[in-house]
Parts: structure tokens; C-alpha cells; sequence
């Protein structure tokens, strides 16, 4: 049988370049973190609003649920780093947010908040081509932190191998699920509630890891 819908050579062939590309960083990345004793981290960014993240529910029969919301485009938030040993002995889950969006300086912030989160061990982080990663003056500050922090990015138009994208559609699913807040403080404290959630279930992180196909 053939699919009834065409796909282009090239998409085809991009999405699969990137996922060797990927495996092949990652292998690399995995020799140089158990040479360093290394955490991998695979790094990103996500944000949230008092817009409701409409989700399927159940309801009486013949009773159409109805979300009634303030439309508002108030937002906040969050980085987050999920982080393993090389031989997957353990993992960790370090999420921070603010409110607006994640630039430079912020960026900065969390990542000195990770050193300290990992006592300073070796890190090697793991993101993607976002602007503010890739910056003059992230640049100019990565320079000055090379010996604990080494910095990879993942293949262009490839959300789907970063674990922690896993993390956010995990989170918006369940405590953001058709939740209707009349403040940002009441996604604030759902938001937290699903991280720490997330990051307390070993299994439930290695599972991320697994459903992008990369192996430690």
C-alpha cells in the first residue's frame, strides 16, 4: 500500500539526516562525558499563559464542556535542563521561571543556578539554535566558563529529539489541562506542581530519553 498523501524527497531525507546527526553528536557527547565524569544535559525553553491548554475531557452525554477564560496574553516561562549520567545511573530534572520570556541575561542566570545545582561538576549541555543561545554575549560568557560547562546544539528543525520537549507536553497535559486561571500566580503554582512531578519520576525521565530514539 502507499500513503494517499506525497511527501517530498528532500523533508524525507532532512529529517533523516538530522536523527544520524544527532545519534553521532550524541555518541560524541557521551565519550566526552564519561572522560569528563559529565552530566548530559539536554537543555530548553517553553512558556505558558492564562490562555487554557484545551485538552479532550469527559462529560455528561449530550453536555458540551465549556472553558470560559479571561483572554488575556499574560505569560510566563520556564528553562529546564534534563540531565544524565552517561551510563543512565541517574537522572535530574532543574527547571527555573519568570515571568515574559527567557533571554540572554536570564539564560545566564539559570545556567549559573545549574553549576550550583551540580555542585560544579562537568556539564555538557545539549540545545538548540535559539538566539539567545547563540549571542555575543552567551559567547562571550561561555568563554569564561570552559571548565565546567561544554556546549552542543542539536540539528536544525528537530524539536523531537530534545527529551524535555517531552517534559513541557507532559506538564500542559495534566496540570494545564482546560485549567481556566483568572491569575498567573495560579499557573504558576500548577506549573511548579507538574515540573516537580516530572522531575521526581526517574522512570518517567528516562522515558522521555527513549521515546527520541538517542541512546546513551
Amino acid at each position: 500500500m502507499e500513503p494517499t498523501t506525497t511527501r517530498t524527497a528532500g523533508s524525507r531525507t532532512r529529517r533523516g539526516r538530522h536523527r544520524r546527526l544527532a545519534r553521532e553528536r550524541v555518541a560524541a557527547d557521551k565519550k566526552i562525558a564519561r572522560r569528563r565524569g559529565a552530566w548530559i544535559c539536554f537543555q530548553d525553553e517553553s512558556g505558558v499563559s492564562l490562555l487554557p491548554v484545551v485538552r479532550a475531557t469527559w462529560a455528561p452525554k449530550g453536555v458540551t464542556p465549556v472553558l470560559r477564560h479571561r483572554f488575556s496574553w499574560k505569560r510566563m516561562s520556564m528553562a529546564g535542563v534534563l540531565a544524565y549520567r552517561p551510563d543512565r545511573s541517574h537522572s535530574a530534572f532543574v527547571f527555573s521561571m519568570t515571568d515574559g520570556s527567557y533571554n540572554t541575561d536570564k539564560l545566564i542566570e539559570f545556567l549559573t543556578e545549574l553549576r550550583a545545582h551540580f555542585a560544579g561538576e562537568q556539564v555538557i549541555v545539549i540545545w538548540d539554535g535559539l538566539m539567545a543561545h547563540r549571542s555575543a554575549a552567551m559567547k562571550a560568557w561561555l568563554a569564561t566558563q570552559r571548565d565546567w560547562l561544554h556546549v552542543e546544539r542539536l540539528p536544525a528543525y528537530a524539536p523531537e529529539l530534545n527529551p524535555i520537549e517531552q517534559v513541557w507536553g507532559n506538564m500542559k497535559s495534566t496540570e494545564l489541562a482546560n485549567l481556566c486561571p483568572d491569575v498567573l500566580d495560579e499557573v504558576r503554582v500548577a506549573t511548579e506542581a507538574g515540573l516537580v512531578r516530572i522531575g521526581s519520576n526517574y522512570d518517567l525521565c528516562h522515558g522521555f530519553l527513549d521515546h527520541t530514539g538517542l541512546s546513551l
